[in-house]
Formats: structure tokens, sequence, C-alpha cells
């Protein structure tokens, strides 16, 4: 019989959904808006969400439990750090809430299936692949996006394991909507940039980047990064852009990197989440098999990694640690042998 610390620990673990979708519900009634703006009673939180009153005090009971909220039903409720990170707004972690919550518990819902199969629980559950269901949702798209966003908190970081001062161009390749490409220019006053991105993203990582930096640092260009890449870049980016990919296409774009290199002092950078069969760590492995709910995806260990660079033309030079369990692989050109005198 498992001991009663044992018996703690597996109630935890599979009581998780529960909370996951409490503080979906939370979030799905605004309940981090409604608390920091003022409404500390069940009462007054129902009137605003249009739910019962029991419903909302028990609800806020766990949250209270979670450490989302603080206070009490009598005292009032109060917001914490967690639930103003969840307020609605620029940077807000609630569209990752909602989207998690929604389109990608009901992948998660098929991960027998998926596990069986190495296949996408997110396909088994809305019949077909992620990215075809977000050309055909606008708001799931936009959700999204979002999502991504949020959860690129180490791209203020990445200036501080790369020196791109020098005046180097710095090409992002699949650079989203700007928001890394942004981060470095900001760092780097003498550094510019190219973004390219599909056509559709174009525009608005045009209205980012001219905001951000101004457009007069930055070339936008719309294409397709297996086909080829801009040329003449010191320092090419890939971030969290290989994980949906098989081998050989990862491949190629690594070569079209390798080709597109200004020269010998040129750079690769892969920013990304890294597992380890050996030693794994709870949130690569975890966002792993999120991948494969997904996208039928997956994070590679950095040996593979290095495999893929060297077909390419390429060696890892040294890997470099960001939050979040996040790594920053900067790789090198490989260059042809020097000729042996006298031959």
């Amino acid at each position: 019989m498992a001991d009663t610390q044992v018996t703690r620990e597996v109630i935890e673990m599979i009581t998780g959904g529960w909370r996951a979708q409490a503080l979906y519900a939370a979030v799905r009634f605004k309940l981090p808006d409604h608390v920091a703006a003022g409404r500390t009673a069940s009462r007054e939180l129902a009137e605003e969400t249009g739910a019962d009153p029991e419903g909302i005090r028990r609800l806020m009971r766990l949250m209270i439990a979670m450490g989302v909220f603080e206070g009490d039903e009598s005292g009032g409720y109060r917001s914490t750090r967690l639930s103003e990170a969840l307020i609605t707004g620029p940077g807000s972690l609630s569209e990752m809430c909602l989207l998690y919550g929604e389109e990608f518990y009901a992948a998660w819902a098929h991960s027998h299936e998926a596990v069986a199969t190495a296949g996408s629980g997110f396909e088994i559950a809305f019949g077909e692949p992620l990215y075809e269901y977000l050309g055909d949702h606008d708001g799931t798209a936009r959700r999204f996006q979002a999502t991504m966003n949020a959860a690129s908190m180490f791209f203020d970081r990445v200036p501080e394991v790369f020196d791109f001062t020098g005046g180097r161009e710095i090409v992002d390749v699949g650079g989203g909507g700007g928001e890394l490409l942004a981060s470095i220019l900001r760092a780097t006053p003498d550094a510019s940039g190219v973004l390219l991105e599909r056509e559709h993203m174009i525009p608005r990582a045009k209205e980012h980047l001219a905001a951000a930096v101004g457009l007069d640092r930055v070339r936008l260009v719309g294409g397709d990064m297996f086909a080829g890449v801009p040329a003449g870049g010191n320092v090419y980016l890939l971030s969290r852009v290989l994980a949906g990919w098989d081998d050989d296409l990862v491949v190629q774009v690594f070569a079209n990197c390798r080709r597109g290199m200004a020269g010998s002092s040129s750079r690769l950078l892969v920013l990304d989440r890294f597992v380890d069969d050996d030693d794994p760590t709870l949130l690569p492995a975890l966002w792993d098999l999120h991948l494969l709910m997904t996208t039928g995806g997956r994070h590679r260990t950095l040996d593979e990694i290095s495999l893929l660079l060297d077909r390419a033309g390429l060696v890892v030079e040294r890997v470099a640690p960001l939050p979040m369990d996040a790594h920053a692989l900067v790789a090198a050109p490989i260059l042809p042998a020097a000729p042996v005198a006298g031959r």
C-alpha cells in the first residue's frame, strides 16, 4: 500500500487538470480584472460576470488556496502578483490561459491516442492540423499569437548572452511579429535587422517594428525559410521555429542560413528548449509532449541538433542558458580545411 506522502503526490498530479481548468474559468470570467477594479465580494463579482454568487464564492476559495488571490469572503478579495499577470492587456498571460483551457485542453484529452500513434491530439480533436485550424479561425489565431508573445519572456535576455554590437545585420528567420528582433535592436543601437516571415505576418510585424525601433533599421521580407533566406547577414536567428518539422527540413533551413552568411565570422543562434533523455527536467519535457499534442512536433536533444547542424556545415560553438529552461545555441560555419603545403 502506498504511504500517505506518495498518495498525496499522486493526487496532486492527477488533479493538476482541475487546477488548470479552475484558473481558466477565473480568467474566462475576468476575475483578475474585476478584483483589480475593486470588486472584492462574491456578490459583486457575480453581478459583473453573470454567474451564480455561490459558484463564484467556491471558485474564489480555490483561487485563494492556489495563491492566485488573497483575502476572504468576509474581508474582501485582493489581487496578487499571479492575478495581476492575468489582467487583460498587452503582455498578459490571460490569452494563454484561455487557449490552454479551451483548444489545447481538448487536444490533451486525446493524449492516449496521440502517444499511441505519435500523432497530434489536436488533429484528433478538431479534424485538422493546428495551423490549418488557425487559418480558419481568426479569434483562435489572435489568441495563439498573443500566447506566443506572452511566452517570450526570455527575449530581453538574448543580448546578454550574445554580442550583437559592431554594426551587424541580424536576420530573424521566421521572426513572427518581430518581438525578438525589436528586443535585440533596442539593446543594440548600431545593429540593423531583417525579418523573414510568411506574407500574411508581414503587416503585423511591420506595425510592431515601426513602433518599437523604426522601419529605418529594419527590412521586412515575405518568404519561405525552406526555400531560402536573405543573404549577407552577420547573425541569423531561429527562435522556436524548428519543433514542428522533420530532420531533413530542419537541415534545409540550417543550410540556407549557412549559405546566406556574410563570412566566417557570421553566426547562427538557435533559441529553443532542448530535452535531455539522461537527466530530464520538467518544463522541457512538458513542452515536448505538448508539441506532440498540438502539432505532432517535438523538441530535440542538443546532440540531435548538433548532428543536424553538422549536416548543414555548421558546428556548435557554445550554449548559453536563458529563462524558463530555454537556451541560446551559437553555431559557427565549418570552414574548409587549409591545403597542405607542397600539395
